[in-house]
């Protein structure tokens, strides 16, 4: 009996054991997983560390010879960006468009326009960059439509139609006079007279982008839907285009006027009453909500030309509940190598109110490039490759234009009858337009540099493109294309660029703009240093307050190469528009 007790409680037993095992097992996983959800959340959000990538459609690469580059075009370059490290990519407006603007007049914000392809070369896009690890980021035109946009269609049609009240229509102050003295960004008066209706319509940009009227509830619905669509097809956030512009004084008053003419001949306003005003943080809040419904930190990044440092802070909101990326035209606009100028700025914005991302540029398809702006006319590619540092090692998300990592240079039209940037034809010859800043892309040496098969691309290759090309540079060791890889591998696997804080250095020298990456860890941190001007300089740091024992640094990237294990703190030496990054311990 007792023998037959004790097998009953060992079978028992048994089975108890058998049963928990799995529900240890189940709780074990379940912990790891809460665990794991919990890391996710704490973790830094992927647009802290990219490197953007700005694409402008028209002049990356055309795949199907018609002179114009596409969606499947930048799809067969998709290689090439993952190579040289590129995180995302930002690509200029893509919607159906009249192109008076070269898409930024859309007419539907829910398409793509023929010219570049169809939404399934654009769903191919997205999966064949999700496959690489590069995330799209769409640019998102909420100020204005195009004239042939179906809602202007309809709201110029009659002063009672639905949509009357979706743009800003106004009566004259008197016969053939506008309702007040507000300019156009692109010349001339703001206000375009429509016989239909009797009426003005208001355009902060070209006649055919009439403004929208962000304080009608219905405009807003509409455009957070368009977004929406864009997010449902994974796209990784928006760049708002011209966001600061997106409200005007409901009472109309007069900006005011300045000394002096305009490139268009006008006189010289101050942009007051239709330019940054407060309700504008109300949209981005708005929008940084619908941005916030899908999954995958979507950025929004907003292009707003604030004119100091507390305007742009204001971007971020109050409780960082605007724009993640505010773009920061101060250090994109500085347009001289000033070691004093560009440490200010610098520390400024790393001591923005909100404690929010900095955001730096150089280039892009409104800028005139780098490698013109920057260079001195005899040293132009060592000085592009110190803009390559100043834009990658400092504590912030940077944001590269096309074929800036080959040296491509400005070059604009030579004749009026080639210009195609209407603002060059507006303002023709002061005033040459932007075409300068958007020939093709310069891939090889074949026709066309590797752009087009075509006898005649939108705009002509320029000469440079023999010398300066994906191909060429990618064979030489010394190339702006080679110093940028490396510099953007290093700035991804050293964990004190990648998550350092940002600290400046010798903040008093004139010529040499200097700063230490200081390692979050117990790792090494990383010495940055840009030599500013055109001699030779010696420099001393003492480290010893940021944690640093050792008095040398070891070298990780250097332009002119020093060839050398290490160098010396207490004199280190850097040639003329030299850059020197390396570690300290």
């Amino acid at each position: 009996m007792l023998k037959r007790f004790k097998s009953m409680f060992f079978v028992m037993m048994l089975a108890l054991c058998l049963t928990a095992i799995p529900c240890r097992t189940q709780q074990a996983a379940a912990q790891s997983s809460n665990a794991q959800h919990a890391q996710a959340k704490t973790q830094e959000p992927w647009w802290k560390h990219a490197v953007i990538y700005e694409i402008y459609p028209r002049s990356f690469q055309d795949s199907n010879g018609d002179g114009v580059g596409d969606i499947n075009g930048i799809t067969s370059r998709l290689d090439y960006l993952r190579d040289l490290g590129i995180d995302a990519i930002w690509i200029s407006p893509m919607y159906p468009s009249p192109l008076v603007d070269f898409g930024y007049d859309v007419s539907d914000y829910t398409a793509i326009d023929p010219l570049y392809g169809t939404l399934a070369d654009f769903d191919r896009l997205m999966s064949e960059a999700k496959k690489r690890n590069i995330r799209v980021i769409m640019d998102f035109v909420p100020n204005h439509t195009s004239e042939q946009h179906p809602w202007f269609k309809e709201s110029r049609s009659s002063r009672t139609n639905a949509k009357r009240d979706w743009y800003i229509w106004r009566d004259g102050k008197g016969p053939g006079e506008p309702p007040n003295n507000w300019q156009s960004w692109f010349g001339h008066s703001a206000w375009q007279w429509d016989p239909t209706t009797s009426q003005y319509y208001y355009h902060h940009f070209y006649v055919e982008q009439p403004d929208l009227n962000w304080r009608n509830p219905e405009v807003r619905k509409a455009m957070y839907d368009a977004m929406r669509f864009w997010f449902k097809r994974g796209v990784a956030g928006f760049r708002l285009d011209a966001v600061s512009r997106l409200f005007e004084d409901p009472d109309l008053h007069d900006d005011p006027i300045v000394p002096g003419k305009n490139a268009y001949g006008d006189p010289n306003i101050v942009h007051k009453y239709t330019d940054n005003l407060p309700e504008v943080h109300e949209v981005l809040r708005e929008m940084r909500r619908v941005a916030n419904e899908f999954p995958g930190n979507p950025v929004l990044i907003s292009e707003a030309d604030e004119p100091n440092i507390a305007e742009l802070t204001k971007m971020y909101g109050a409780k960082n509940d605007e724009v993640q990326l505010p773009m920061d035209f101060q250090i994109a606009d500085v347009n001289k190598l000033s070691a004093p100028e560009f440490r200010r700025l610098l520390n400024e914005v790393e001591r923005n109110a909100a404690g929010g991302q900095p955001h730096y540029f150089f280039s892009n398809h409104d800028q005139p490039r780098t490698w013109d702006r920057y260079g001195d006319g005899v040293h132009n590619d060592q000085i592009a490759k110190l803009m390559a540092a100043l834009l990658l090692a400092p504590r912030a998300t940077p944001l590269m234009y096309y074929g800036e990592e080959i040296g491509m240079r400005t070059t604009p039209p030579t004749r009026k009858e080639d210009v195609q940037d209407p603002i060059g034809k507006l303002g023709w010859p002061e005033e040459k337009g932007r075409d300068g800043e958007r020939t093709p892309m310069q891939w090889d040496t074949s026709k066309n540099a590797g752009f087009s098969t075509a006898d005649r691309p939108w705009l002509p290759v320029p000469p440079s493109a023999a010398e300066y090309n994906v191909s060429v540079e990618s064979k030489d060791h010394g190339s702006i294309l080679d110093f940028y890889k490396r510099l953007i591998a290093l700035r991804r696997n050293e964990p004190a660029l990648r998550d350092g804080s940002y600290v400046p250095l010798n903040e008093d020298d004139p010529n040499v703009l200097s700063f230490l990456r200081k390692n979050p860890g117990k790792g090494d941190s990383v010495l940055v240093v840009l030599n500013m001007s055109g001699e030779a300089r010696t420099v001393s740091f003492a480290l010893d307050a940021y944690g640093v024992r050792e008095k040398t640094a070891k070298p990780l990237i250097s332009a002119p190469e020093i060839g050398r294990e290490s160098a010396a703190l207490d004199h280190l030496a850097i040639p003329a528009f030299g850059v020197f990054i390396g570690t300290v311990h």
